[in-house]
């Protein structure tokens, strides 16, 4: 069953129809493990266990339940359904009651940030780094994330936000079970790997304008033309992100980054929209996104300096107007040491359970995809577990992964949890 805005493909967005069809779902799964549901004032999902020692600090696990257009069905979906199966099993050993800490899984209501273009909206409102600003961020249809709010009967005011917001002294860590989304591990042989680290990103959108004109009337050398500018910066920040030696300054003695900052560079151009969009008009606009993501935080910033520089000196050349809007920036996170060595013994106790000829250590990965773990270390400890998928495919319908790779998962889950939390 695909649970989907759309027909024919897998899209769910934030509280879209299709994600509250799917946070239904995902209720009645949480309270078949017995878990305490709610959903919070940005709609996120919350599943928790009643213990004992309710007063001790609580361990969290998630991820997200929207998408991105044409998606595949594990990102985010697999890591809050493993969590809530380890939490099952626990309830049907009858171990659930004797937990020594509350266990708590979420379903974050935005990760992706198809529809507004801000990532990581749920887990930002409970790690208490979104601003009340973010209430006011708008689609392309004008429609603010207030709205949206409003529309599905949640209080959509700062007060609201200040109610998603946790305590960090309640919470004792975060764990995120996550599909690797790229090829290390299926190139080692390697079901399952844990992260030590996710690289920071920065989301601009570029705003291009120049004079509007008839296709066949204006000569070349009179043209204004913002959809020629665009190619040109575009084509420009992909030599900026392969040759970056070519643009950048390295010393490290003065306190700059060194070459190996810049190890995992990757720079994107998702998406382009130009007005009046007309085959026969010289557009007089052309907005483009662009997505940089790097491990190092000093050298990303270095090299979205490097671009905005040379998208006002390219404009200027070519005389059409450019403008330069920050719509997301994350710094990198870095995952708990102890938490790390804690999930790779769960994991490594966990595989040797199951029949496989694997030999030695867990891979140790670094994550150039962000995930709500970002959001989370600004409130407490994190760790990642990631989950071998085929060809290292994602935000695909051709994403896939091994039944024996979930179950896998699974297990490490239900092991860390054994391990680190009941008594």
């Amino acid at each position: 069953m695909m649970i989907s805005d759309a027909d024919g493909y897998l899209e769910r967005t934030f509280l879209s129809p299709g994600s509250i069809r799917a946070t239904d779902l995902i209720v009645s799964w949480m309270q078949d493990a017995g878990l305490r549901t709610w959903v919070d004032q940005m709609g996120n999902l919350h599943g928790r266990t009643d213990t004992a020692n309710a007063t001790a600090e609580t361990l969290l696990i998630g991820s997200h339940l929207d998408t991105v257009v044409d998606a595949g069905k594990y990102d985010g979906s697999l890591g809050i359904i493993c969590a809530i199966s380890a939490l099952k099993v626990l309830r049907i050993k009858g171990k659930l009651e004797k937990l020594y800490r509350p266990v708590e899984v979420i379903a974050f209501s935005d990760e992706e940030g198809v529809r507004f273009q801000s990532t990581f909206l749920g887990s930002a409102a409970i790690a208490g780094i979104l601003p009340p600003t973010a209430l006011q961020i708008s689609d392309k249809s004008g429609i603010t994330v207030r709205d949206v709010l409003r529309e599905n009967s949640f209080d959509a005011t700062y007060e609201g936000l200040v109610q998603v917001k946790y305590n960090p002294k309640s919470v004792w860590g975060y764990v995120e079970v996550h599909i690797e989304q790229g090829p290390v591990l299926e190139t080692l042989g390697y079901p399952l790997g844990v992260v030590k680290g996710i690289a920071g990103q920065t989301r601009l959108k570029v705003e291009v304008s120049g004079a509007q004109g008839h296709a066949g009337t204006v000569p070349m050398l009179m043209r204004q033309d913002p959809m020629a500018a665009a190619a040109e910066l575009i084509v420009t920040l992909e030599s900026l992100c392969k040759y970056p030696d070519e643009f950048l300054t390295y010393d490290e003695q003065c306190g700059f980054f060194g070459k190996e900052s810049l190890a995992g560079l990757v720079c994107t151009v998702g998406e382009i929209s130009c007005w009046p969009s007309a085959s026969n008009v010289i557009p007089g606009q052309v907005n483009f996104t662009v997505d940089i993501r790097a491990i190092d935080d000093e050298a990303r910033k270095s090299v979205v300096s490097e671009f905005s520089n040379q998208v006002h000196r390219k404009c200027e050349q070519r005389m059409v107007n450019c403008t330069i809007e920050h719509k997301h920036n994350a710094e990198a996170a870095h995952c708990d040491l102890e938490l790390t060595m804690q999930l790779k013994h769960a994991t490594s106790s966990a595989l040797r359970k199951m029949p496989s000829d694997i030999h030695g250590d867990l891979p140790i990965l670094m994550s150039g995809a962000g995930h709500d773990a970002m959001a989370m270390s600004h409130l407490t400890k994190v760790g990642m577990l990631f989950v071998r998928c085929r060809g290292g495919i994602s935000h695909s319908p051709e994403e896939s992964v091994l039944d024996d790779d979930v179950w896998a998962a699974g297990l490490a889950l239900l092991q860390f949890l054994d391990q680190h939390v009941n008594q």
